[in-house]
């Protein structure tokens, strides 16, 4: 209607210029072009000025390659996943289904950080990116198991209308491992291979789901490997994403517990957060001290690295916490 209303607008414009000024009519010409840019819905002003979704799939993949393996220590295999998903769903102009990715590992692994890359890289320029990706906190949004009824409804609700607003919308939902059995099965309908759902299509859509849970499993395999003096980099990923979609669905501690996402084939890529060595939390200590604007400290960066590889208790290969204590631990120090 407001397309209409301004092609109208400009039918009239030349018959009203007449009367007007020289200066005048550059001014009034000038605003009604801004007025029209606003319209517009893909427009270059109103992107600027305003929050418009990205239609045109502008993500480049070299760049968040770039970032990820520049700001995302010791997961090749993850960093491998994502971006073969990432490349396949843009280079596809109707996908059949929404690209949809869990990501599992111990805390402070990169799971939240991969998410953000993603996240900051699927709109292009410095646009507004609120209202297109959509972060769903088990604790902050779910956190009362007699309301389940009343989530199911209003996440329903939530991702059909954002949806219809912006096909390329993007949805994270973490602390998966807490979430309510069988509260993300409501979700299912709009994760399938539908052309169109009462008139949505769903299929550009993009859903992360972060997850503790099948971490330990992980550390299992990794351990082993380092065990019997063989590569990280040599661990198969189908045999460890067989293992997580197995793990999970068994699993009493996860979201995904006996989950039909899961029975029916809906998750794309179960995507493996490795434990991180202490040769990697050193790489951490070592960007914290340049985010934090200080020079390199090989003294502390050792010292902060080696505190933080704790487990297991005797070879004390990897940190059970990851990179998540980094930051504060380099503040203390300086």
């Amino acid at each position: 209607m407001k397309l209409l209303n301004a092609a109208a607008f400009f039918i009239f414009v030349p018959t009203l210029t007449p009367a007007l000024d020289p200066l005048s009519t550059s001014v009034f010409m000038g605003g009604a072009a801004v007025a029209w840019q606003l319209l517009s819905p893909d427009s270059w002003l109103k992107c600027s000025l305003l929050e418009c979704c990205n239609m045109k799939d502008t993500l480049n993949l070299s760049v968040i390659k770039m970032d990820l393996e520049r700001k995302v220590f010791g997961q090749h295999l993850a960093i491998q996943i994502v971006l073969r998903a990432l490349s396949a769903n843009m280079h596809s102009k109707r996908p059949r289904k929404p690209l949809v990715m869990s990501f599992h590992g111990w805390t402070g692994t990169g799971k939240s950080f991969v998410s953000r890359i993603i996240a900051e890289n699927l709109y292009q320029l410095n646009i507004p990116r609120r209202r297109f990706v959509h972060h769903f906190s088990t604790i902050l949004h779910f956190p009362h198991l007699s309301h389940v009824h009343l989530y199911k409804e209003q996440l329903q609700n939530w991702i059909r209308g954002n949806i219809s607003a912006c096909p390329r919308s993007l949805f994270i939902f973490s602390e998966m491992d807490q979430m309510p059995h069988g509260l993300i099965d409501s979700i299912m309908p709009f994760l399938g291979y539908h052309e169109e759902i009462d008139g949505v299509y769903y299929g550009k859509a993009i859903f992360l789901f972060l997850n503790n849970a099948g971490g330990d499993k992980i550390t299992e395999i990794a351990l082993d490997y380092w065990r019997r003096l063989k590569r990280r980099e040599d661990i198969p990923v189908k045999k460890l994403q067989a293992l997580l979609s197995e793990e999970i669905l068994r699993n009493r501690n996860s979201g995904f517990f006996h989950s039909q996402l899961i029975q029916k084939n809906l998750i794309d890529y179960f995507i493996p957060f490795l434990p991180l060595e202490y040769k990697h939390v050193r790489d951490c200590v070592r960007e914290e001290l340049r985010m934090q604007g200080h020079s390199e400290n090989e003294d502390l960066i050792t010292e902060i690295a080696l505190a933080m590889t704790d487990y297991p208790s005797e070879e004390r290969l990897y940190s059970s916490k990851g990179c998540k204590t980094v930051a504060s631990r380099v503040t203390l120090s300086m």
